[in-house]
Parts: structure tokens; sequence; C-alpha cells
């Protein structure tokens, strides 16, 4: 079977491909740093006030939801802007370079 012909395989798929699984890992990591920092932190500060049944635990985790929700629509509006399609000369889509200049 020839790739030459397959349209999810062309080097504009492969790049947005990579970038959107890069994207995702990097949202997924922030989500998991900020549920364990949520978590250990609360379970530090419930120790150290002497709090009984984990209040400033189970508010941290439950903040940090909201606040990873935010961040995440964050990073993928930037991943969004940081995307701009440029047409080459042979009128193909090279969306590997960024348009620096703003078209009035």
């Amino acid at each position: 079977m020839s790739f030459a012909n397959d349209p999810s395989k062309s080097p504009l798929h492969q790049v947005f491909g990579l970038r959107t699984f890069t994207l995702g890992g990097e949202i997924g990591c922030l989500t998991l740093i900020i549920v364990l920092a949520a978590v250990f932190g609360g379970l530090w500060l419930d120790r150290t006030f002497g709090t009984e049944k984990h209040v400033i635990t189970i508010t941290l985790v439950l903040l940090s939801a909201p606040l990873a929700l935010v961040l995440t629509y964050w990073r993928a509006m930037q991943a969004v802007k940081d995307i701009q399609v440029k047409p080459s000369a042979e009128g193909e889509v090279d969306s590997t370079k960024k348009e620096d200049e703003t078209v009035e």
C-alpha cells in the first residue's frame, strides 16, 4: 500500500498531530501536578493545624478542579494562537511558519 495518496500521512497532518499530542501531554501533566500539590499540601496543612476530618485537603482538592480547568483552557487558547496557517507560494499550507506581520 502506498502512503503517497494517504492524506493522513501528509506533513501538515503529522505536524498538527504532533502538536496535539504535545498539548495533551502538557495539559495532563499540568492537571496532575495541580491535583498532587493540592493533596499533599492539604495533608501537610491538616497535619500542621491538627484538623481531624481533612477539611483543608478536601477543600484544596475541590478548588484544584476549577483551577486545572481554567489553566487547561488558557493553555489551549495559547496553542490555538500559536498555530497560524500561512499559505506558501505553491498554494500548499505551511503550518511550520508563524505569521509575524498582521494583515490589515
